[in-house]
């Protein structure tokens, strides 16, 4: 017969797990939760301040989709800037997004440019008996004298067909409507547009710049006349003489959104 005693002396006693062993279980732990981290951030769009934490794996594309349900604004109508804008493809850590930044929203809700398109199909409508006969700006006084001082040396080539991002050093070797050179820099993560003389640069917020129009510039279709409305009337524009034209879209797009042209 065996004794209780002796059958409990025969059952090996469970032995507590090794610490070695914890202490790798903690660090594969740990190092799980370090290979992707998070990030804390601010979102400023208008005068509306949102707070996110992502992944630092999150991408723009992802990221967007994020906002959209924070702010109301369409993910595909988002323009996101941190040191230039960010491309839907990037990652957050790609991005140069950490803790404590602040991102900015540049856009429209969808409800705003509906609104704006009701109101310009509401316009009276011009009948065959009113027909409007539009000169070109390159044939009015005021700019075939800035034209006719010809295209600046050491201007851009302009290329027909194409669309081109804008260049990280902005747009360079172009006349204003005194005849001075002039270059447009897009400080895009602070939402301006700085204009360039030599005499002084005039910084001016995106979202004054009401209007964005070109035309090509009649015997040089590669260069357009570029119009900004910097108020809230035709009286503030500024014309821009010789910008190539692979660059007219971006213009507008990095200015208005990729929405710009709806309105």
């Amino acid at each position: 017969m065996i004794s209780a005693a002796d059958a409990t002396s025969s059952t090996p006693a469970l032995q507590p797990p090794d610490g070695n062993t914890c202490t790798k279980r903690g660090r594969k732990r740990a190092a799980s939760e370090d290979a992707d981290p998070t990030v804390r951030f601010r979102l400023t769009h208008g005068k509306s301040t949102h707070e996110f934490e992502v992944l630092q794996s999150t991408t723009v594309a992802e990221l967007k989709v994020k906002v959209e349900e924070a702010t109301g604004v369409h993910a595909n109508m988002q323009k996101l800037l941190y040191k230039g804008m960010l491309k839907n493809e990037q990652t957050v850590k790609d991005a140069g997004i950490v803790d404590g930044i602040k991102v900015l929203l540049m856009a429209s809700k969808v409800e705003d440019i509906v609104n704006l398109a009701a109101a310009a199909t509401t316009a009276p409508v011009l009948t065959k008996h009113q027909p409007i006969v539009k000169t070109p700006l390159c044939e009015k006084t005021e700019h075939k004298k800035v034209l006719d001082k010809g295209r600046p040396d050491d201007a851009e080539p302009g290329i027909l067909g194409i669309k081109s991002p804008l260049p990280p050093n902005g747009l360079r070797s172009m006349l204003n409507s005194r005849g001075e050179k002039v270059r447009l820099t897009f400080k895009l993560e602070l939402d301006q547009l700085w204009i360039g003389t030599n005499e002084r640069t005039q910084k001016v917020g995106m979202g004054s710049i009401k209007g964005v129009q070109s035309e090509p510039i009649k015997g040089h279709p590669e260069y357009h006349i570029l119009v900004l409305q910097l108020g809230p009337t035709e009286k503030s524009n500024y014309y821009i003489y010789w910008a190539p034209c692979q660059y007219i879209d971006s213009v507008r797009d990095a200015i208005l959104g990729p929405f710009g042209s709806w309105l």
